[in-house]
């Protein structure tokens, strides 16, 4: 068994920060192996390196084949991914309740629907169930992507009596 010195702990480490993935495992596992037996325990010890991932690494090293990080595959689907249909559902609602800017000074379309009440509607008349369906904010980003702006109705204001 070797003994490993200051310097060559900061080497070893040092050395496996810089390196990613495969090559990092493989870079720990034949370190590993040069420290002789015991080495796997002292390298966790001393070194404060994962044993599982000094097996992974032995591994390919003996097989030959490289085990693929999948990082990207990893995580939750957007809303988009899951309904793939869900855009089409809010615009086929909302569009019936929308209208352009009374001066057309933009080219914003404002509905009357709030976010919670087409969250409501797909529900009702989509057939979503409450549990799929993601919360009335995202559909709030999502009727803003789409270019729908809730806004509250204003009420009729009488007009002044004319002297």
């Amino acid at each position: 068994m070797i003994k490993l010195t200051d310097s060559l702990k900061t080497l070893f480490q040092e050395t496996a920060k810089q390196l990613k993935g495969s090559e990092h495992r493989r870079y720990i596992a034949q370190t590993v192996k040069e420290l002789g037996k015991g080495g796997q325990r002292l390298a966790e010890r001393e070194l404060g390196w994962d044993r599982n991932l000094i097996r992974k690494g032995k591994r390919e090293v003996e097989s030959g084949i490289i085990c693929v990080d999948a990082f990207n595959l990893r995580g939750r689907k957007s809303t988009e991914e899951r309904l793939p249909n869900l855009l089409t559902d809010i615009k086929s609602l909302v569009d019936g309740q929308s209208q352009t800017d009374p001066k057309f000074q933009t080219n914003r379309l404002y509905t009357r629907l709030s976010a919670a009440e087409v969250r409501r509607q797909l529900i009702a008349q989509k057939g979503y169930s409450t549990e799929e369906l993601p919360s009335a904010e995202t559909i709030r980003t999502r009727l803003n992507r789409l270019g729908y702006f809730p806004s509250k109705v204003g009420k009729t204001k009488p007009q002044k009596k004319l002297p």
